[in-house]
């Protein structure tokens, strides 16, 4: 494993997990319910930065590897994971939903490599639907996070909405790899 900026963001990614999920552990009487919310989504928004800026650094400075490749999409699902369970945790949202982005991952995870196993990989590759669902999903989390009011904005409410639009979209792209996977073990040779 080659150390370089875009890999080295990715572990900052990871290590911000723990941070992350602590700022919820922290005493009320050191820090306010408010500040903890938006602490929790300053972090978060900082992770979601540096998922995008790992990989422009990547192709920008034509540091691509196998190894950012990999890491990449596992600290996304991971500080996506943790967010979804402090939301249930905080009863922001249903655990249904979590149930249905988590669970997607997985198994589109679990897909992917089956797919590259047999040498189908391309099969599988990122559809717009899936990166619709990731844009409604990375606005709706922070959303959720601050949950108090900006004056007339009410970020709960359209959070509320953006990550049940998330989970429609979750489907959604699920049955569109499904369908492209079977395609692809099907056809011959």
């Amino acid at each position: 494993m080659r150390l370089n900026w875009p890999n080295l963001l990715t572990w900052l990614r990871i290590l911000m997990i723990p941070l992350f999920v602590g700022v919820f552990y922290f005493d009320r009487g050191w820090m306010s319910h408010p500040t903890q919310n938006l602490l929790a989504t300053i972090i978060f928004t900082a992770a979601a930065i540096t998922d995008w800026l790992d990989g422009w650094l990547a192709r920008r400075l034509n540091q691509t590897s196998a190894f950012g490749a990999f890491l990449d999409p596992v600290a996304d699902k991971l500080m996506v994971a943790a967010a979804l369970i402090i939301l249930v945790q905080l009863g922001r949202i249903d655990a249904v939903i979590a149930l249905i982005i988590i669970g997607r991952e997985i198994a589109i995870s679990a897909l992917r490599e089956w797919m590259a196993s047999i040498g189908q990989g391309r099969s599988v590759a990122v559809s717009m639907v899936g990166k619709i669902k990731t844009a409604a999903q990375m606005i709706a989390i922070p959303l959720l996070l601050y949950h108090e009011r900006i004056g007339s904005f009410d970020p709960a409410y359209w959070g509320g909405w953006l990550i049940w639009a998330a989970a429609l979209l979750t489907l959604v792209s699920m049955g569109y790899y499904l369908r492209m996977a079977w395609r692809a073990a099907r056809a011959p040779g």
